[in-house]
């Protein structure tokens, strides 16, 4: 089973840019697809990104769209989450998850996911 741990969230302006890291560990990530998902105080968790397990399909929310990009770093067991241009409505508890070992097309439902990590906490200002 593989283990992910986030970081690189913080507090910044709007108009501020952060990268997200999701490192992985116990298994190489080359057998995921990868996603973010964030979920602010008092809503629902939602789907932010998505990579599938080349790199070579990549899907956004409609509200990140041109803003955030998801990559990976399969040599380096690692997905990122660019964010530019942030929001105040990006302020969010941010969690990085795999697809189960083997599913490796990207997907925008959290319930196809297996694993998560612990989150990091983003919060833009106005």
């Amino acid at each position: 089973q593989v283990q992910l741990v986030e970081s690189g969230g913080g507090l910044v302006q709007a108009g501020a840019s952060l990268r997200l890291s999701c490192v992985a560990s116990r298994r190489t990530i080359s057998n995921y697809a990868m996603g973010w998902f964030r979920q602010a105080t008092g809503k629902e968790r939602e789907f932010v990104a998505a990579i599938n397990w080349s790199g070579g399909i990549t899907l956004y929310a409609d509200s990140v769209k041109g803003r955030f990009t998801i990559s990976r770093d399969n040599a380096k067991n690692t997905v990122y989450l660019q964010m530019n241009s942030l929001k105040p409505e990006d302020t969010a508890v941010y969690y990085c998850a795999a697809r189960p070992i083997g599913l490796v097309t990207a997907t925008t439902f959290s319930d196809e996911y297996k694993y998560w990590g612990q989150g990091t906490q983003v919060t833009v200002s106005s």
